[in-house]
């Protein structure tokens, strides 16, 4: 026993990983408590309107599109952990701006669009660079520990935030939620300055530019990756829209209040988490063959979840959705980050943030008009039965190309060797 819980919290006995871990965990939290929150205000606003909820959504998702891959080459050419640093605290200053609107009850359903939009902005560099990160604070033999260690923290702090979310929004209002939310984030800028640069398992060499186009050329070349690179695409515009989904299913489904959307919030945070322990044991890179199981295993529990009769056994299903959900995300991302170039390892998971989340607009689109025309149920069985579909085609396509990996690009000519990180004075 003592030799599984060993293998299982591997990475955490590197000193930089559990600095990031506890900062992000409280962060995390705080951001799930500002989903629930951010997501009961524009309801209470708009009158339970499903396109209102939608275009939210849509924004703050919409620059994943725009800035995501120049993001991902300022992740592979700058310091990841001042790129963070950075953007949690930008992050917490628009949280707080919010909070403050709600609280002095100036806040109208613009300034919500508006905040949406700040923060997705923010989200679009913090992602990749956060994602590349962890490789360096545990190096390669660790990194599919560290990440499905990243996806247990975060689904822990996905069940713990909405949890207490729902309470505190039914006796406090939106309000001092969003600003708890505010101030979580100076729990991950901690973690980071606490963090020893010279542990970093940093590239001998960083490039001077970074350009997109060769990350781009880099995930060309390789003909292992562009089938679940389609499969996440697929996957992530019309099956991870629970932001949308679970609010709406709530009310207009099951007539529930704050702290009831808040269960269901958590039931699937529940299966997420233990998909998340769940796959800290993976040593190496999985098949495809994984990832697509995963991917239709998550489209039949969301289909079925749409169909759910009642609370209890919407409440079983979602967290079946939530353990699916996390195992297929947690395969794409270990199958496509170990089989690429840790030169470019930034800007590939750039292009894979862009895929699975930068097409969250659309996506939270369609679902909205999908939901407002015909209800959230059936919105949730059409997607379940694409994303079903789309793991069927995935394996096809990759017999046609062969199955077979190419040859990675060498690191980019510009590159010269990476400076010694200067820590600034009272860092």
């Amino acid at each position: 026993m003592r030799g599984v819980l060993d293998r299982t919290l591997a990475s955490l006995a590197v000193r930089n990983f559990r600095l990031f871990a506890g900062g992000q965990l409280v962060s995390v939290a705080g951001t799930w408590m500002m989903v629930v929150a951010q997501d009961w205000l524009v309801l209470s606003l708009t009158d339970d309107s499903a396109g209102a909820l939608g275009a939210v959504t849509a924004l703050q998702f919409a620059p994943l599109l725009l800035l995501t891959l120049h993001a991902g080459g300022l992740a592979d050419r700058h310091d990841k952990r001042r790129l963070l640093t950075a953007a949690n605290l930008v992050s917490g200053v628009c949280a707080a701006a919010l909070a403050a609107l709600v609280l002095t009850d100036g806040v109208r359903l613009w300034h919500v669009f508006v905040f949406a939009l700040l923060l997705g902005s923010v989200n679009a560099v913090e992602v990749p660079a956060r994602m590349a990160f962890v490789s360096e604070l545990v190096g390669a033999d660790l990194l599919p520990n560290a990440s499905a260690l990243s996806a247990a923290y975060f689904n822990l702090a996905r069940v713990l935030g909405p949890a207490a979310a729902g309470l505190l929004v039914a006796w406090w209002g939106t309000g001092p939620v969003m600003l708890v939310n505010a101030v979580s984030y100076l729990a991950t800028v901690a973690g980071l300055r606490m963090i020893r640069p010279a542990e970093l398992h940093r590239a001998a060499v960083r490039p001077r530019r970074a350009r997109v186009r060769a990350g781009v050329r880099h995930l060309l070349d390789r003909r292992d990756l562009l089938p679940p690179m389609a499969l996440v695409a697929v996957t992530g515009m019309i099956g991870y829209n629970f932001q949308l989904t679970l609010p709406l299913l709530a009310r207009t489904v099951f007539d529930t209040d704050a702290a009831a959307f808040g269960l269901l919030t958590a039931a699937f945070a529940a299966g997420s988490l233990l998909a998340a322990f769940a796959t800290t044991a993976r040593r190496g890179r999985p098949p495809l063959r994984l990832v697509t199981g995963a991917a239709l295993a998550l489209g039949v529990f969301q289909a079925l979840a749409g169909l759910a009769p009642g609370f209890p056994t919407a409440l079983a299903l979602l967290c079946a959705v939530g353990f699916a959900s996390v195992y297929f995300a947690q395969a794409a991302n270990h199958h496509i980050q170990l089989g690429t170039d840790p030169a470019f390892r930034g800007r590939v998971m750039a292009l894979y943030t862009l895929l699975f989340q930068g097409t969250t607009p659309v996506g939270a689109l369609l679902t909205g008009a999908v939901a407002g025309a015909y209800g959230v149920r059936w919105a949730m069985v059409g997607a379940g039965v694409l994303c079903a579909l789309a793991a069927v085609v995935a394996p096809a396509a990759a017999r046609r190309r062969g199955g077979l990996p190419g040859t990675a690009c060498a690191p980019e000519p510009e590159a010269e060797p990476s400076a010694p990180p200067r820590i600034p004075d009272g860092s």
